[in-house]
């Protein structure tokens, strides 16, 4: 029995518990070059979205099918919106995975960008991206987000089975805290998933020019 165990999974590969009924997407975190420094690549929603129009976001999509993985899904995405080559996209590393309360999970890629030229000329995506825009990596660098908390607790439906928990009715759940970083930039505001994208990005990277510099 347990080499039959052996067998069948010997392949198997890991991921987040419930996936298959979760919204799986993958976004890149695009390193631009403009003057000499890098650069974060940001894009404006188009206010013609259904979902978050106008709001701040980095390319990426829902994970698709024909997705041989999740950093194609980040390349294709990328290339749909911004209107770039693949061949011009060089991924470094994938970052942390983002899971949220809300039956959400985002992939994000660290890549860098070349030959794209002047980020305005770009034949982007009209239906799905408003405008693009560029943030110095120096400026996350030295300002930190602020930070805003929401709460999150069970609200179980009304038929949910009370009799067979312990404690019935009186059966305490769990409740937690949700994190809402919020990046003030010029005239931009960097929120939400965007800016916990961005957040965990800028602290892994700090982490390592602090053991460089050791």
């Amino acid at each position: 029995m347990i080499n039959k165990i052996n067998e069948l999974f010997k392949d198997f590969n890991n991921y987040i518990h419930g996936h298959e009924k979760m919204f799986v997407s993958s976004v890149l975190v695009p390193l631009i070059n403009k003057d000499n420094e890098l650069h974060l690549l940001f894009q404006r929603r188009s206010y013609k979205m259904d979902a978050q129009p106008g709001e701040i976001s980095f390319p990426g999509g829902k994970n698709e099918e024909f997705d041989k993985n999740h950093e194609e899904t980040a390349i294709r995405e990328t290339c749909e919106e911004l209107g770039i080559k693949s061949e011009d996209i060089n991924i470094i590393c994938p970052l942390d995975i983002f899971v949220a309360p809300f039956n959400l999970i985002i992939n994000p890629y660290l890549g860098y960008i070349s030959n794209i030229g002047d980020i305005d000329k770009l034949n982007i995506n009209k239906d799905e991206v408003d405008h693009l825009f560029l943030v110095p990596i120096k400026y996350f660098l030295e300002n930190e987000p602020k930070l805003y908390q929401t709460k999150i607790e069970v609200i179980p439906d009304e038929a949910f089975p009370y009799h067979l928990t312990p404690n019935k009715e009186n059966y305490k759940f769990k409740k937690g805290k949700y994190d809402v970083y919020f990046y003030e930039y010029n005239d931009y505001v960097i929120w939400g998933i965007t800016a916990k994208i961005v957040k965990n990005f800028i602290d892994i990277y700090k982490n390592f020019l602090n053991d460089k510099s050791k």
